[in-house]
């Protein structure tokens, strides 16, 4: 039977192999994000990440002051995130994308001038002519 020690100590390496490689795909996203907002939400995850890593060292290491540094963490994190979210309202929405040639802008005004062209009874109505 293995001592708990050892099976902590394990469990804290994988958990830390697990969160590098989350961290490298993460900071991927932040460099390649193809909007601001998605390399926002990229950066607070990588705070989530860092926070995680800090405390499973703070696991393996068995030095508890690492988990004030990771309480720490939360909090500027919480705070930048706030500060990017208040930015990226501050700029404004982008605006919306015309919609392609040949179709109708809103599909309601579609439905809508089908209805409009059929009497009560369901049959279409007749144009005067």
């Amino acid at each position: 039977m293995m001592p708990p020690l050892a099976i902590i100590s394990g469990a804290a390496t994988l958990t830390l192999a697990i969160l590098g490689i989350a961290f490298v795909l993460t900071a991927y996203r932040v460099i390649a994000g193809p909007t601001l907002p998605d390399r926002i939400l990229a950066l607070d995850t990588l705070t989530g990440i860092a926070i995680g890593f800090i405390a499973a060292l703070a696991v393996k290491t068995h030095f508890a002051l690492y988990i004030d540094i990771a309480i720490a963490l939360g909090l500027v994190g919480f705070l930048a995130t706030v500060a990017f979210a208040r930015f990226v309202l501050s700029r404004g929405a982008p605006a919306p994308e015309p919609p392609p040639p040949g179709r109708p802008a809103d599909k309601r005004k579609k439905e809508t001038k089908r209805r409009s062209a059929k009497r009560p009874g369901g049959k279409p109505a007749r144009k005067a002519g």
